[in-house]
């Protein structure tokens, strides 16, 4: 059963996953458009937690095989990372609920800061990893369709 502030959080993502793609800017964005190789990016995670909330099989819903919606909640202790990974045939929106982590993007040649109230938009297969070079513990949800049941 989720709590009626998960409810909430799960809600307002999903409000603001309908309207993403009608914004014409995000908060948190890319500022130096460019290649960046990610060259020694960390590979294993550290200091974050992943727990999922919810998913719904995607299949009977709107025939999409083998994909479910999901929602997670991750937690990154400052020093944590969420290490390297790609969002090929993966979309996701990420909102920064606490905190402030910096993504390091395939696309985008300086880090990218976020903060609270931050709504990141991952898809078109880029390649990333999240540091938390804060002080305080960075509390992202993550709305995403993913392989498998």
């Amino acid at each position: 059963m989720l709590t009626p502030i998960v409810r909430r959080t799960i809600g307002a993502t999903l409000a603001a996953a309908a309207f993403a793609g009608a914004s014409p800017a995000i908060a948190g964005q890319c500022t130096a458009e460019g290649a960046n190789a990610l060259a020694g990016a960390p590979t294993a995670p550290k200091g974050v937690t992943d727990d999922v909330l919810g998913s719904i099989d995607l299949g009977p819903e709107i025939e999409v095989a083998d994909r479910q919606l999901r929602m997670r909640k991750l937690v990154v202790q400052p020093g944590g990372v969420v290490p390297l990974h790609s969002h090929k045939d993966r979309p996701a929106l990420i909102l920064t609920v606490s905190g402030t982590i910096k993504e390091y993007r395939s696309t985008c040649a300086q880090p990218i800061v976020h903060k609270a109230g931050d709504l990141t938009r991952e898809a078109e297969g880029i390649s990333h990893y999240w540091v938390n070079e804060g002080k305080v513990p960075a509390v992202l949800y993550s709305a995403d369709v993913h392989h498998g049941m």
